[in-house]
């Protein structure tokens, strides 16, 4: 069963395609490599005979032909008829000298067997057939030094060959296996994912290929996953928690006025103050909506270029007397030219939950400071308070939806209104963090910023 998955898997068959591939270019280049050797050592061979030839040919004197006789005899002498044929014949075919008597050959090169010769055996020769004066010279050299190298590179290619397959094949099937054993890893992994396990995540090798890159992405995007579910589940329960008592209230406020209704009582302020119940928890239901809309980007395409400086001064001059009234001070620090991609509407909104939780959870007294710096190409927003602060356990719980501190839920308020700032501030791809103001608390947004617009060296020129 094992093989037959492994046999129908991709990893396999790029392998063996792949090992298919390898062989037939071994063989190939390996024929050829032969059939250039092969083509080398006939060169070589036809070289050799031919300066065989001219050197005895050397010897021979117009009307002297003992030199030349002497010095066929002399190489015949050193060697048999199966390494080498020397025969010096007159004009009438009769044997001067050397080893054998050749027929009436006509001048040439040839390739010639023993019986073509009139001897007995099997050997092959390379034989050049010369005219020197009224003479003809017949030498020739075996083929057997040629053929034993031949043979040898043939069997030596033979068993490359056979390691090449062997190793092909046994790699491939190796690296199949390898590779299906991760990809078996992704979809077990995918598989219990299915069935409700997402912590479960692809394991990593850490050699940094395709796999371990896909890997990666599939992890990321399973960490995402998990968070959204958690975070649904989280806001499951915060709202079966948080929105129990409002209910239970509402419940309550309407048995009540059914009860003065049956003994004929007034009830329009039991029915006012049901009303005024049921718009809060519409008012939590819209948030959360609003939230999940922002979170989903339904609002991107309302970007426009905006001044987060312009922003700030409008939040200034709306929320100073709110401040004012409740004893508190609202100033701006600093302030910037901020130009980011965004919703004018939105960033308002932000800015105005930040100030608006600082004079809601803050007492007489505090001081409230907004500012606005530019560092490198970005542009950094800080609402900072003197109050009691957040303690850092908690500054991370408190962007979730509905949760609230323990000392603020005597106090009006959904626990929504951070958890829209968060939504807004990913929205825009900006980076949000509280820290510690010594005393009190400061929440910082960083925005990535617009490029600055090139200006024209004659709009830069100053005018007279």
């Amino acid at each position: 069963m094992r093989l037959a998955k492994l046999r129908r898997s991709t990893p396999f068959r790029l392998a063996v395609t792949f090992g298919v591939l390898f062989v037939a270019t071994f063989i190939f280049s390996g024929a050829i490599m032969y059939h250039m050797l092969r083509a080398g050592l006939d060169r070589d061979l036809e070289q050799s005979l031919h300066e065989m030839n001219s050197l005895i040919a050397s010897a021979y004197q117009p009307h002297d032909t003992e030199d030349l006789i002497n010095a066929l005899d002399n190489y015949a002498s050193f060697q048999s008829t199966s390494d080498g044929l020397y025969s010096l014949m007159d004009a009438g075919g009769r044997k001067l000298a050397g080893n054998f008597a050749a027929p009436r050959i006509p001048n040439g090169v040839y390739t010639v067997t023993s019986g073509d010769v009139g001897l007995k055996g099997h050997e092959r020769y390379r034989m050049q057939v010369s005219a020197i004066g009224p003479y003809t010279l017949v030498v020739a050299e075996n083929f057997n030094d040629v053929d034993e190298m031949l043979r040898i590179v043939l069997v030596s290619f033979e068993w490359a060959a056979a390691i090449a397959v062997t190793t092909a094949i046994g790699g491939g099937v190796f690296l199949a296996f390898r590779a299906q054993a991760r990809l078996d890893r992704v979809a077990n992994t995918m598989n219990d994912v299915a069935h409700g396990a997402l912590q479960a995540r692809i394991p990593i090798t850490g050699n940094g290929d395709d796999l371990d890159t896909v890997a990666i992405q599939i992890n990321a995007a399973l960490e995402r996953l998990q968070t959204l579910v958690e975070s649904m589940r989280q806001v499951s329960a915060d709202i079966a928690h948080d929105l129990k008592t409002p209910l239970n209230r509402l419940r309550l406020t309407l048995d009540a006025a059914v009860a003065r209704n049956d003994r004929q009582l007034d009830v329009s302020a039991l029915l006012d103050e049901a009303r005024c119940e049921s718009d809060r928890i519409n008012t939590t239901f819209a948030a959360l909506l609003r939230i999940s809309q922002i979170e989903a980007g339904a609002r991107k395409e309302r970007f426009q270029e905006t001044d987060i400086d312009d922003v700030l001064a409008v939040i200034s001059e709306v929320y100073t007397d709110v401040a004012e009234d409740a004893g508190q001070s609202l100033s701006i620090a600093e302030r910037c030219a901020a130009l980011v991609r965004g919703d004018r509407d939105l960033l308002t909104q932000m800015i105005a939950n930040l100030v608006e939780n600082a004079i809601n959870h803050c007492p007489a007294g505090t001081a409230i400071t907004l500012s606005l710096r530019r560092q490198d190409n970005r542009a950094i927003l800080a609402v900072a308070d003197s109050g009691p602060g957040i303690p850092a356990e908690e500054r991370e719980k408190v962007f979730r939806r509905l949760y609230r501190l323990d000392k603020s839920r005597t106090t009006e308020g959904s626990g929504l209104g951070l958890s829209l700032v968060r939504a807004v501030a990913d929205l825009h791809s900006a980076e949000i963090a509280m820290g510690d103001n010594h005393p009190g608390l400061t929440v910082s947004i960083v925005f990535p910023l617009l490029p600055a617009p090139h200006s024209s060296p004659a709009s830069a020129a100053p005018q007279a």
